[in-house]
């Protein structure tokens, strides 16, 4: 299994049980998949964007480092992109450090 980082941006004017709520799916969708979570956590709190996305200028930033196959990254990703409250969504694999 690979080890990712997924970051999600949710509208940091949405109130604070809406958001609550898209991070509980997150996890709920991560755990029916074969996704181990390591860590999740809000990462940044209202940050200011550089350039609105979908008219929004502020966002919460999630953070969660995952351990899965790519196939279950997809499946979460699938589930990003047809949310509509998520902006925006980047999942990277990490390299491994092996010397």
């Amino acid at each position: 299994m690979n080890k990712y980082e997924l970051v999600y941006i949710v509208d940091a004017h949405a109130p604070q049980a809406a958001r609550d709520e898209i991070s509980k799916q997150v996890t709920e969708v991560a755990s029916k998949s074969d996704v181990k979570v390591i860590n999740s956590q809000v990462w940044l709190e209202r940050h200011r964007m550089s350039f609105p996305i979908k008219k929004v200028w502020e966002g919460t930033y999630y953070l969660l480092n995952i351990e899965a196959p790519m196939a279950a990254v997809n499946k979460m990703q699938a589930f990003l992109r047809l949310n509509e409250q998520i902006l925006r969504f980047l999942a990277i694999r990490q390299e491994n450090k092996s010397a």
